[in-house]
């Protein structure tokens, strides 16, 4: 799925949380968190989105509808702005 596709995890989280405090950590650290915190659909959702991947491709990646697509990268944006999460990405 995402072959060529590099996803900027740090562009990607600050554009989507609301309000970061420090410092993020380095990359693959952000991606293990991202991993471990998310549904292992939430988070090819969120990379495919963020890498500009058409909803329509993505959506028949994960076996389901736009809406569907919506709905994941919504509940993904959602727990990047937890707390407990946010935590986890700052040093």
């Amino acid at each position: 799925m995402q072959e060529g596709r590099i996803l900027d995890f740090t562009k990607a989280i600050v554009c989507n949380i609301e309000k970061l405090v420090g410092t993020l950590k380095k990359e693959d650290e952000l991606k293990e968190v991202l991993k471990k915190k998310l549904t292992k659909k939430e988070f090819k959702v969120f990379v495919a989105i963020e890498t500009k991947m058409p909803k329509e491709e993505i959506a028949k990646e994960i076996n389901g509808d736009i809406e569907r697509v919506d709905e994941l990268y919504k509940a993904a944006c959602k727990k990047l702005n937890q707390e407990k999460i946010k935590k986890e990405l700052v040093i």
